[in-house]
């Protein structure tokens, strides 16, 4: 197994088990809201309306909703130096851990044909503004464009400020072009790509803010921020909707580097609220259709179509359906219930 197909099971795990953790509180602070109104208050959220009906409330419940991260940083840029031109390495004027600025010269190769080409056709450029037409010296002016790349080809730069992450070239070497020959790296921040479920995204934002802590320094929690998130999610081979959510990490600590793998959690801005319904209280007809009856304030019963997502525990989460918080839902049982 990859180190992407762990990285998946894991979350797949994670949201398993988190999805577990927030049902047993819910639970339990349902039972304790329930009990808490049926000692304190004259009327019972469960009466009995008939030999074989009762009643129940529905009922909501606010909580903070929190992702589960876990993945590796890595540089927020890195590049892959390459020569643009085949011959003999003339000079290596970095080594392995240099600062650099961008435009620093960090290679070169010989480029004597280079600029014999270019000086060539600079003397033709010359006589052809004492003799030439205008069309010749247009022509001459875009070959001196094209050896003037040339020439640049020779040496290599530095794309940006950062570190010299490898050398593998010597002077004297000999190399074909596009030959791999220095890593430059910016580590200034670092960035992480995470996989989130499409469950959660709803709760993701720019710029929200999250809490990492990495096994090289369990002792420190690390601060990070969604900097980037993707116009398209993609289809996992669990079966499961994701996205590749990017973090960035400002500054980062010592002891952290490029590699390090880390957990952590994204909470979000606001409090989520669900409705909650009994199972028992749900009516299942052709092909899953789910449906429930409500009492409306003038004692009229109506069913309602409605769609579920059950928790546990005798327990559902309303997805969809036109009822509310209070409602009074209706229906039938064999035996005398005890919450709802």
């Amino acid at each position: 197994m990859d180190d992407k197909s762990i990285i998946e099971e894991r979350n797949r795990k994670r949201r398993k088990s988190r999805r577990r953790k927030i049902v047993l509180i819910l639970i339990i602070l349902i039972i304790l809201a329930v009990l808490a109104f049926l000692f304190l208050s004259p009327k019972a959220e469960t009466i009995e309306t008939g030999p074989s009906q009762r009643e129940a409330k529905v009922v909501s419940n606010t909580y903070t909703q929190v992702i589960d991260l876990s993945g590796y940083v890595e540089p927020y840029d890195s590049q892959i130096m390459r020569f643009r031109s085949t011959g003999a390495v003339t000079g290596v004027y970095v080594k392995e851990g240099d600062h650099v600025t961008k435009g620093q010269l960090l290679a070169s190769i010989d480029n004597t044909s280079q600029r014999a080409a270019l000086q060539e056709i600079k003397n033709q450029i010359e006589e052809a503004e004492l003799s030439g037409s205008k069309r010749e010296l247009e022509l001459l002016k875009l070959r001196e464009a094209s050896a003037e790349a040339n020439l640049e080809y020779a040496d290599i730069v530095a794309p940006f400020d950062g570190e010299i992450a490898s050398v593998d070239v010597s002077e004297g070497d000999y190399f074909e072009g596009g030959d791999e020959v220095i890593t430059v790296v910016d580590r200034s921040r670092l960035k992480a790509t995470v996989e989130i479920d499409e469950i959660d995204m709803q709760y993701v934002r720019l710029g929200q803010k999250a809490d990492l802590v990495f096994e090289s320094r369990p002792d420190l929690t690390v601060e990070a921020y969604v900097s980037y998130i993707p116009m398209l999610g993609r289809y996992t081979d669990q079966g499961i909707g994701v996205a590749d959510v990017e973090f960035m990490i400002d500054n980062p600590p010592d002891g952290i580097m490029p590699g390090f793998t880390f957990e952590g959690t994204l909470e979000a801005e606001e409090d989520v609220s669900m409705l909650l319904i009994p199972q028992r209280a749900i009516t299942r007809g052709r092909g899953g259709a789910e449906s429930v009856n409500v009492k409306r304030a003038d004692g009229s019963i109506e069913t309602v179509s409605i769609r579920t997502e059950y928790l546990g525990e005798g327990l559902s989460e309303l997805l969809s359906g036109d009822i509310k918080e209070g409602d009074t839902l209706v229906y039938e049982t064999r035996s005398q219930l005890g919450m709802f």
